[in-house]
This record gives C-alpha cells, sequence and structure tokens, in this order.
C-alpha cells in the first residue's frame, strides 16, 4: 500500500520536471526572439538618425545659403533705398527752386499791379480834383442862377401886381371879383396839372400791371370750368299714373300731413297731371323729401309708418352724399387733412345754390382761381386753395343759424382751427374787415371773376334794375353832367357832359369821382367801367 500510494507523487514530479524544463526552453525562445528584435530596431533607429542626420545638414546648407541671400539682398535694398532717398531729395530740391521762381515771379507780378493801382489812385484823385473845381464852377452857377430866379419872381410879383391893378382900372371890378377871376384861372391851371398827374401815374401803373395781371387771370381762368345753373326752391317728382295722387294724399290728408311734418317741405298737388311738387327753402330737406317721395312711389305701401321708414333712409343716403360731396371737393384740389364735421358742413354746400349758382362748384372753382393765382406769384398755392375752398362755408348752415354766412364762416373755420390767413381771407372776401394778407386778396379777385363770369349767376329783374338806376342816379348827381346811361347790362355807364362847363382835363377828375362813389355805394359783381364824354359842336347855317 504504501508501493502505490508513492507512484502518482513520483509521476507528479515528474510531469511538473519536464513543464519547467519545456517552459524555460518557451521563455529561452521568447527572449532570443525579443533580443532579436530589438537589435532590429536599434539598427532601424540608427539608419534612421543618420538619414534625418543628413537632412538637417543639408537644411543647415540651405538656411546658410538662403541667410546668404538674404543678406545680399538686404545689400542691395539698402542700396536702392539710398538711390531713391537721394533722387527724391533731388525732385524735391528742383521742386522748391520751381516754387521759389513761381513765388518770385508772383511777387514781381503783384508789385507792378502794385505799382498800377497807385498810378490809378493818383489819376482819381487828380480827377477828383477837376471834379470838386467842376463842382465849385457848378455851386457859383446854381447861385447866381437862383439870384437871378429871385430876381426875376420878383418881377413877375411886380408884373401881377399891375395886371392886378390894370384889371380893376380897365374892368371896373372890385378886388374880390378880381380875385374871383384869378382864382377861377389858378383852379384851371390845378385842374390842369392834377389831370396830368392822374393820366401819367394810371399810365404808368397799367403799363407795369396790365399784362402782369391779365395773363395771370387769363391763365387762372383757363384752368378752370363751371357750369350754368338755374336758381330754383322747387322739385317736381313724376307719378306712373293720376291715380297715384289719391293715394298719397291719404285718408282725409293723413299721409300728406305725416310726410310735411317728416321733411319741413311742402307737397303741392294741384291739377298737373302725372306730377307732384315740392316745396322748400332747404335744399338738403327738399333733396330728402324728393328721394322719400320716389321710393313711396316705386314701392306703392304709402302710410304714415311707411313714409317714416322710408325718409329716414333718404335722410341717411342724404348725410352720406354730402359727406363724399365734401371729400371729392378736397381730393379735387389735392387738401389732405380737414376736420371730418367741416367736411360734412362743406359737402352741404352741394345743395345749396347763391343767384342760382352751385355754391360748391363755385367754391371749388374760387379755389382752383386761387391756388392758380398763388403760385404764379410765388406765394403758398395749399394755403391759398385752401383759403378759396372755405370762403363761403358759412352759407351751409346760414338758413339755421342766425347771422351773416360770412359770420359763420368764420365761426366755423375758429371752431375747426383753421389758420388765422384763411379765418380772415373768409371775413375779408366781403370787405367786410381788413385784408390781412395777399391771399384775402386773391380770394377776393377769384370770388369776382367764377361769379361775374356769363350765366354764372341768375339775378331777379328787381335788383338789375335798381342796380342801373342807382348807377345812372350816381353820375348824374356831379354838376356839369347832361346825361347819363347804363349799358352792356350795367357793366359800363356813360357820363355825358356839358362842354362849357366841364374842360377836358376835368373830366379825367370826373371819372375818378365817380369810380370812387361807385365802389364806396354799390355792390355788384365784376367791374363797372366810367366814360365820361364830353364834346362840343359849333354850327353855322349859312343864306
Amino acid at each position: 500500500m504504501m508501493k502505490t500510494d508513492f507512484i502518482p507523487v513520483l509521476i507528479a514530479i515528474v510531469s511538473l520536471l519536464i513543464g519547467y524544463g519545456i517552459g524555460y526552453l518557451i521563455r529561452k525562445l521568447h527572449w532570443e526572439k525579443q533580443a532579436e528584435n530589438a537589435r532590429n530596431d536599434a539598427q532601424h533607429l540608427l539608419e534612421n538618425a543618420h538619414t534625418k542626420l543628413d537632412a538637417i545638414k543639408a537644411e543647415v546648407e540651405v538656411a546658410k545659403q538662403t541667410a546668404k541671400t538674404v543678406r545680399q539682398e538686404a545689400e542691395n535694398n539698402k542700396k536702392a533705398q539710398i538711390l531713391e532717398a537721394k533722387e527724391e531729395i533731388r525732385a524735391y530740391r528742383e521742386q522748391t527752386e520751381n516754387d521759389l521762381s513761381k513765388q518770385r515771379i508772383e511777387l514781381s507780378h503783384r508789385d507792378a499791379r502794385l505799382q498800377q493801382k497807385e498810378d490809378a489812385i493818383q489819376e482819381k484823385e487828380k480827377d477828383l480834383s477837376k471834379k470838386d473845381a467842376q463842382l465849385t464852377q457848378t455851386k457859383n452857377q446854381l447861385e447866381q442862377r437862383e439870384a437871378d430866379f429871385t430876381q426875376k419872381q420878383t418881377e413877375a410879383d411886380d408884373l401881377l401886381a399891375q395886371r392886378q391893378k390894370k384889371l380893376y382900372e380897365v374892368a371896373e371890378l372890385s378886388k374880390e371879383d378880381a380875385k374871383k377871376i384869378i382864382l377861377a384861372d389858378l383852379s384851371n391851371q390845378l385842374d390842369s396839372e392834377r389831370a396830368e398827374l392822374i393820366r401819367n401815374s394810371n399810365e404808368q401803373a397799367q403799363a407795369k400791371a396790365d399784362r402782369f395781371a391779365r395773363q395771370i387771370l387769363v391763365d387762372a381762368i383757363q384752368s378752370s370750368a363751371a357750369d350754368t345753373v338755374a336758381e330754383t326752391t322747387v322739385s317736381v317728382v313724376e307719378l306712373p299714373n293720376e291715380e297715384m295722387k289719391g293715394r298719397i294724399i291719404g285718408r282725409e290728408g293723413r299721409n300728406i300731413r305725416s310726410f310735411e311734418a317728416l321733411t319741413g317741405v311742402d307737397l303741392i298737388i294741384d291739377d298737373t297731371p302725372k306730377v307732384v311738387t315740392l316745396s322748400g327753402f332747404d335744399p338738403i330737406r327738399r333733396e330728402i323729401a324728393k328721394r322719400a317721395m320716389e321710393r313711396l312711389i316705386k314701392d306703392g305701401r304709402i302710410h304714415p309708418a311707411r313714409i317714416e321708414e322710408m325718409v329716414d333712409k333718404a335722410r341717411k343716403e342724404v348725410n352720406d352724399d354730402i359727406y363724399e360731396a365734401g371729400e371729392g371737393a378736397l381730393i379735387e384740389l389735392g387738401i389732405h387733412k380737414m376736420h371730418p364735421e367741416l367736411v360734412k358742413v362743406l359737402g352741404r354746400l352741394k345743395y345749396r345754390t347763391s343767384y342760382g349758382q352751385n355754391v360748391l362748384a363755385h367754391s371749388i372753382e374760387v379755389g382752383k382761381l386761387t391756388g392758380t393765382m398763388a403760385a404764379e406769384l410765388g406765394l403758398d398755392e395749399r394755403l391759398a386753395v385752401r383759403a378759396g375752398l372755405l370762403h363761403d362755408i358759412g352759407k351751409a348752415i346760414d338758413h339755421d343759424i342766425e347771422g351773416s354766412h360770412v359770420e359763420i364762416g368764420v365761426e366755423l373755420a375758429r371752431k375747426y382751427h383753421e389758420s388765422d390767413i384763411v379765418v380772415n381771407a373768409i371775413a375779408a372776401h366781403h370787405g367786410d374787415v381788413p385784408k390781412l394778407s395777399f391771399i384775402a386778396e386773391l380770394v377776393v379777385a377769384a370770388d369776382t371773376i367764377s361769379s361775374a363770369r356769363p350765366g354764372a349767376r341768375s339775378e331777379s329783374l328787381e335788383n338789375y334794375i335798381r342796380r342801373l338806376t342807382q348807377l345812372e342816379s350816381i353820375a348824374s348827381g356831379y354838376q356839369g353832367v347832361s346825361q347819363a346811361f347804363a349799358i352792356q347790362a350795367g357793366r359800363e355807364i356813360r357820363v355825358m357832359v356839358e362842354p362849357d362847363k366841364i374842360s377836358d382835363d376835368r373830366t379825367t377828375i370826373l371819372a375818378r369821382d365817380i369810380r370812387n362813389q361807385i365802389e364806396k355805394e354799390m355792390e355788384y359783381p365784376g367791374n363797372i367801367k366810367v366814360t365820361v364824354i364830353r364834346e362840343k359842336r359849333a354850327v353855322a347855317i349859312a343864306k
């Protein structure tokens, strides 16, 4: 049993010895291989080191060559810069010498000019000395003439006294009568001189102003055009048949009463076939009534409730049209900013007429004319257009508010913050207050052009005859006037004078006096020409 146990142990020991031997052999082979690899690596590193050393030597050689080249280039650049600096110094020296030469030449020229000026001054001093001597001589001559004139005036006074004395002796006149004759002679002389001054001043003013003013007015008038309209206070509505009149009247006239109460317009139904008439002085109410009546006739249902509904719709439509009309006027004239309430008031002028002329169309026309004339004169065109458009704004509500349209227009313009120039143009366009700007003068001129053109306005026969009578009465009121005739629809007055009482020179003064009185006492559109005619006839009959 002991022997059996020893055998495995022996086997194990042998196995260990064999494994150790094999491991040693394997390790030895590995070490040898590593040593071989190390020798190879060392050899490879040595070869690389030699290669790098050769490359470094080559680079050092190249660096030496580069350094040599750089030194050579630096030396060359240094020499080039030295040469360039020498060239610049030479050029600067030449430029300086040229500048000095030019300055020397300029100084010599200045010296020459100064010498010339000194010579000229000396010549002027000589001329002044001569003129001083001449002035002294002229002064002496004037003093001599003044003395001669004084002497002649004294002689004239003596002659005048002798003439007066002879008049007393020959005519046996009293001193007062002779004085009247002399004063009459002096009055005639003064009238002659006064008339000559008036003619000369008028000719000079017309020579300077007529052509320019005429050109401005012609350009302004040609740039605008307006329709001719007729004034009316009634509107006519056509009916489809005669039976519609009964439906409009209603039971016991209730429809008529309701319609008139809601619109403020008189509804007239007479024997005229197939029409009814709407009468009223307020054009806006009349327009509302007309639209409401047309709607009622088209609908066919006519009773108080339906009338009220149609009147409300028509009123809304007219109010919209009024605002659109105001905006349209602003757009047409190029005005961009205006208070909305003032635009509404402006639009109401669409339904307002003055002597048959539509006031909105008239206001637009005046705005265009004023703007055109202001542009020609170099004034503020936009402000002039605005003043011309708003000059009659008060007429939009003068049926509802007491006061003249001028006063109402001024209040409206101030209320909605219009400029002082526009307010003054409104206030002064009928001469109620002084004109504070040239734009106000242009508004007056444009208003006259627009209202005085042919067909612009209608006028009652009574007012027309009254104006002609007043015109002839003013002219006939002057002493020496034999007859006066208003012609060309009152645009000219011809005055016939007695030749024995009015001289030729006096006719000029008489024409101006009549003109001034007409401007002061009368109101009229456009201009009135005053023509004074003096004619003397001598008749002899041979037998």
